[in-house]
């Protein structure tokens, strides 16, 4: 085998890898994004139906659905312009390209015990909350069109803020960092099918934002002043105080602080094992 026919196998390894790469990042984004999910089933079935009439010669529908299946993309990018902002935003998206500094231990506990503060209160007062922690995917197109705040954590912030009578109350609040960006904010309405049909529009609206972004949302129940936390497009409903506690503790920890700490403790086990065996 020459040199040259090495180099051209190699490249048609590398381009067919780099194509399962792209397919398999595309998949696992859309996996946890239910209307990219629809979509992205709405199309195999006009190819499967498009395939059928020219099988059985259907020339009414075959000729409906080339022009579907010609301005049919165009449509789908102006339609769903968002969705596939965000799905390029996740496949984009580097841990060391964080928009946002990393939160130093105090302030993370600081941050946890302020939000905890005003949950509570919001809980006993059975007063309906709705709060979205960023992370690592921007919310700026939420914040763009909501109020701005720009301040610094506070329960007594966060409780005037969801207070019924408080023009901003219906909406919800965005956090960046240690502070709270924006109030009134508007959120997708998740389509999941799955969902308790009992549950209203803020448990909605956080499996939605969770949905199409890695953001914390955590929402208080008007009616009931249950708690529950939307993260990955999962809903845990009805926590307790310790248990929405300990699940923002943890999800905010920074991933290389994570790491650190499971080596930390490999560390210990092996010194541990290296003590006894002396």
């Amino acid at each position: 085998m020459t040199l040259s026919s090495m180099i051209t196998v190699l490249q048609k390894i590398i381009d067919i890898s780099l194509v399962w790469i792209l397919i398999y990042s595309v998949l696992k984004s859309l996996k946890d994004n239910v209307k990219m999910i629809l979509i992205f089933k709405g199309v195999i079935i006009i190819v499967f139906v498009k395939l059928l009439s020219d099988y059985l010669n259907l020339t009414t529908v075959g000729l409906l659905l080339e022009y579907v299946i010609m301005w049919g993309p165009l449509a789908l990018i102006i339609i769903f312009q968002p969705e596939i902002r965000n799905i390029l935003e996740h496949l984009g998206r580097q841990q060391i390209l964080t928009r946002h500094r990393v939160l130093t231990m105090d302030e993370r506990e600081k941050m946890v015990y302020e939000i905890m503060n005003a949950v509570e209160y919001l809980r006993k007062s059975r007063i309906g909350a709705l709060i979205v922690i960023e992370r690592d995917i921007s919310l700026r197109d939420y914040i763009e069109r909501s109020k701005g705040i720009y301040a610094d954590i506070s329960s007594e912030l966060l409780i005037s803020i969801f207070f019924p009578r408080n023009p901003l109350h219906d909406g919800g609040v965005i956090i960046q960092g240690n502070r709270i960006t924006s109030a009134g904010a508007v959120f997708p309405i998740s389509l999941n099918t799955k969902i308790n049909k009992r549950l209203g529009t803020r448990h909605r609206a956080a499996l939605g934002i969770s949905e199409e972004s890695d953001a914390i949302a955590l929402v208080v129940s008007e009616e009931t002043g249950k708690i529950s936390i939307a993260i990955g497009g999962v809903l845990n409903y009805n926590l307790s105080i310790d248990d929405v506690r300990m699940m923002l503790v943890e999800e905010l920890k920074p991933k290389h602080e994570i790491l650190l700490d499971d080596e930390f403790e490999d560390e210990e086990v092996e010194g541990g094992e290296k003590h006894e065996d002396h």
